[in-house]
């Protein structure tokens, strides 16, 4: 997957593209997947880096959402666990069976999570993930053992998914790219455009690295922006009304040590009406998130001093060491495109669910929804346009289709064995040049090979793209990140054959977006 290759595709097709979609985020690389795996000629544009805002700011987790079971949202439910279950037979390698201990205080608390999350399994039955059970006080503690004491008297264990957000996003992007789709990050669409008659017929779009426009015909146009959704219809209708209220959801990661072990704590209401979790992923632990309404969105959200509060002191009811502002290694902060369904301030009310619309010219808007859910987004999007715009297609296949880096066993947890099938090529690397298979930092995993890799084939173009999605070293520990930044430049240019005046445009670009996941820089 190579980038040249992609911009040729694009500067040599005389003729109209079947689908053009506008965002490389979850929704639109899984709308390219499945148009790709159905023949369509599909070009997919995203004006940054794939999974720039949101899609690499989840809380991690392939859930079926316990919140909205409460909330009385059956269908939600069923749906995205019907949806985990296909992403861990499809990625084995990234998405994995988690427990998650509910500390209960009495006996009461442990009835009643213990029914309403036996609903959850009736509601995943026959899926590949285990089932809810009522554990005692000791055992409790022996599943986590920094929890106090004090606050439990026993407790529920259930079990959703995990992975690791971007790396599942790449992977997808390699996908549709093996379909015959052709993707490409950093090219923005600056316009739509439209026949005599009002239509839709295609968009304008420019390669922020070079400078150079497209005029791209298309018989469908497809806007999956995420928070930036509202944006792109404006192209098509400036009077149109917002379809989105925002809100911010922010992380903090902590050291291991705080939170050993193998199950993640699941609290399932805090003051701000939301669930929180204390989860381990990557050998640290991340505890989230928050529910934050937002005015504007950005592709570099910034948390607030009483977001990072709330979080150290929730978790701190229930860790034996109260976490202190001190211990956290990394910031950040994902934006929720919630879509607007009633008059409520409270962003926790507004809906998951995803909406399809399609204007009088002929746009076609998908927002709201969840990552465990992408997959049927994509499905019901492609159905729509292919309707729309009166394309032949063959039937959704995605149900049953490996992603990229697809291993035959379940995923065991193996050091970067979250890259799948491509891990042995990487090792190759690193046996033909020793060098390259040591970790540029002690606290962190990464090696000079990955970097090489993820530039050769994932179309990192970057330090923050190697650092904050490739590798997810920015979201890990983000000084660790900045010490190896300027090791990354010089690996990456000697790839890529840049000079010194674009290795030190890296440097700076790397310090400044680096400063809003460095914990000093909160209050």
């Amino acid at each position: 997957m190579n980038r040249e290759d992609q911009l040729r595709q694009l500067r040599d097709r005389t003729n109209p593209w079947d689908i053009v979609v506008i965002g490389g985020g979850a929704t639109g690389v899984g709308i390219a997947m499945d148009a790709a795996s159905r023949g369509l000629d599909v070009l997919l544009l995203e004006q940054s880096d794939f999974g720039k805002g949101t899609s690499s700011r989840s809380t991690k987790l392939v859930h079926g959402g316990v919140r909205y079971l409460r909330q009385g949202n059956i269908t939600l439910v069923r749906d995205a666990l019907r949806e985990r279950s296909l992403l861990k037979t499809n990625a084995p390698h990234l998405v994995h069976d988690l427990a998650f201990l509910i500390p209960c205080r009495n006996l009461w608390q442990r009835f009643f999570y213990g029914v309403g999350l036996k609903i959850y399994d009736l509601l995943a039955a026959g899926n590949n993930f285990a089932t809810t059970r009522r554990i005692s006080k000791l055992e409790s503690i022996q599943q986590i053992p920094t929890l106090k004491p004090e606050i439990v008297s026993g407790g529920v264990v259930y079990h959703d998914g995990q992975f690791d957000d971007t790396r599942l996003l790449i992977n997808m992007v390699q996908t549709a790219h093996e379909q015959g789709g052709c993707v490409l990050n950093y090219v923005c669409v600056d316009a739509i455009s439209k026949d005599a008659s009002g239509a839709i017929n295609g968009v304008r779009a420019t390669d922020q690295e070079s400078d150079e426009t497209f005029d791209i015909s298309a018989r469908a146009v497809v806007n999956a922006a995420g928070p930036f959704c509202d944006a792109v219809r404006q192209m098509d209708d400036p009077k149109c009304e917002p379809m989105l209220s925002a809100s911010q959801g922010v992380h903090i990661v902590l050291p291991r040590k705080l939170f050993p072990g193998n199950t993640a704590i699941m609290v399932p209401k805090t003051p701000d009406g939301r669930v929180l979790f204390v989860i381990p992923w990557h050998d640290h632990a991340i505890v989230g998130t928050t529910d934050t309404p937002i005015d504007e969105v950005s592709l570099e959200p910034s948390a607030q001093t009483e977001e990072i509060q709330f979080l150290l002191s929730t978790a701190a009811k229930y860790l034996v060491t109260p976490p202190q502002k001190e211990d956290i290694l990394s910031v950040f902060v994902g934006i929720r495109p919630l879509v607007k369904g009633d008059k409520s301030a409270r962003t926790a009310s507004l809906s998951r669910d995803h909406v399809i619309r399609v204007s009088e010219s002929g746009l076609v808007t998908i927002t709201g929804g969840k990552w465990t859910t992408v997959r049927k987004m994509a499905e019901d999007c492609v159905d729509r346009v292919v309707k729309e715009a009166s394309l032949h297609a063959k039937l959704c296949c995605t149900r049953s289709q490996r992603i990229h880096g697809y291993v035959e066993s379940d995923f065991d947890g193996a050091p970067r064995s979250f890259y799948g099938t491509d891990l042995a090529l990487i090792q190759q690397l690193e046996s033909e040049t020793p060098d390259f298979a040591k970790p540029l930092h002690s606290d962190l995993t990464i090696t000079a090979a990955e970097v090489i890799w993820v530039v050769r084939h994932e179309m990192a173009r970057t330090v923050e793209d190697v650092l904050a999605r490739r590798t997810r070293a920015l979201f890990l520990n983000a000084r660790a990140a900045l010490a190896i930044a300027p090791n990354v430049v010089e690996l990456m240019a000697a790839e890529l054959g840049r000079d010194e005046t674009w290795c030190e445009q890296q440097r700076e670009a790397f310090r400044k977006v680096a400063q809003f996941y460095l914990p000093q820089s909160i209050g």
